[in-house]
């Protein structure tokens, strides 16, 4: 089986194979194949990857492979690309419920898709889970990102002129993202706050030494997947409500808020905004799905009412080395998982919860039943 990488967009500083996962998946008997010049922005250099066992020939895509790996969903003509041989895989993160469109075209084209979105959350399979070990670098990019653009310091300094106070940072959502927002905003020496709606992670963030807000907002929980489950219009309301003075206090918020599949939750109004003082800084992690505050824009850092909100649409890439080192072990476990080592092809049991999880399509059929719903849905 031969293996290429896809051709990201410009403004994509990660890369989906690292020298490392390279020589495991050659490892497993594959052939590897590389753009020349591969991974050289992130310090990787060709011989890197030929001591791997990797072969760099070329400038563009590898038309003959079996398999690309990529990170961004691919565009039409890949898509096209990929389906002419028949047969083919491609193992990338798609947003599957954002981009059914892009699922029936795979779907067509008979392209069998491992969507790594659809890898099952559990504890076997976190080595594979790439949306957590992307957002804990997010979590740890948002807090320097904050740290860089605010004007004051983070930790509390005595001097003879007298004593600094430490920046009030407030994390808005405790899961994977969130924790490590406090935890990186703690090493900086800043006093921290957070809030989610999930009782069940108070101990986790005082663990971190945080405050837990508490905010009554009735009967809240998680979903079986771990992720926050979503308010009601009268929750928020209450929400809000409470939310805004801590908001108010804070020269620091962190919005970690987002749902799986569905546009991130409005969480801080503009009102809030307003309230803050100027030269606070707002980090809204949610912007590539709409954004948790009022005022963000997609992939820009504004000025509103003088505080700077920041909605980049890819906080991992500013740590993009080791975003991209993650990314490509999560890949390389997946495909260890799915791979016979005897006959040095893919085995592919549709039984197995992590397979049958994530193969998102194969064999011309769509194999997510929500999604399939949502295809349906859209065609009514």
């Amino acid at each position: 089986m031969l293996i290429t990488v896809a051709q990201e967009p410009e403004n994509e500083t990660r890369i989906a194979l690292t020298p490392q996962a390279a020589k495991r998946i050659v490892g497993l008997g594959a052939q590897v194949k590389l753009p020349t010049g591969y991974g050289a922005s992130l310090g990787f250099s060709q011989q890197d990857y030929e001591k791997a066992g990797a072969t760099l020939d070329g400038d563009g895509y590898v038309d003959d492979a079996n398999m690309v790996i990529g990170i961004n969903p691919p565009d039409a003509s890949r898509v096209e690309q990929l389906g002419s041989g028949g047969g083919k895989f491609i193992v990338s993160l798609l947003d599957p419920f954002r981009n059914t469109g892009l699922v029936q075209s795979l779907a067509q084209h008979r392209v069998s898709a491992f969507c790594m979105e659809l890898i099952p959350r559990t504890t076997y399979a976190q080595k594979m889970d790439v949306l957590s070990s992307q957002a804990s670098l997010a979590g740890y990019a948002a807090v320097i990102k904050a740290a860089d653009r605010i004007a004051k310091s983070f930790p509390m300094m005595s001097t003879p002129a007298g004593t600094i106070p430490p920046a009030r940072v407030l994390v808005i959502g405790a899961g994977v993202a969130g924790l490590q927002a406090i935890a990186t905003a703690k090493r900086l020496g800043a006093r921290v706050e957070a809030y989610d709606t999930r009782p069940v992670v108070e101990e986790q963030v005082q663990s971190l030494g945080a405050k837990f807000l508490k905010i009554d907002v009735g009967e809240t929980g998680q979903t079986a997947q771990g992720y926050a489950k979503e308010l009601t219009e009268e929750q928020l309301a209450k929400q809000q409500a409470q939310l805004a003075k801590f908001i108010a206090g804070a020269d620091v918020v962190i919005t970690t808020a987002q749902v799986f599949g569905r546009d991130a939750p409005r969480i801080v109004s503009a009102e809030m905004v307003a309230g803050m003082r100027a030269g606070s800084v707002i980090v809204d992690l949610a912007a590539s799905t709409g954004g948790n505050v009022a005022g963000t824009v997609a992939d820009q850092e504004v000025m509103v009412d003088g505080v700077c909100i920041i909605g980049l649409n890819n906080f991992p890439g500013e740590v993009a080395r080791d975003a991209s080192q993650v990314y490509a072990n999560n890949v390389a476990n997946l495909l260890e998982h799915v791979w016979d080592k005897e006959t040095k092809q893919l085995k592919l049991d549709l039984d197995d919860e992590i397979t049958g999880g994530v193969l998102l399509t194969h064999e011309g059929q769509v194999r997510d039943d929500r999604i399939v719903k949502l295809i349906e849905s859209s065609d009514a």
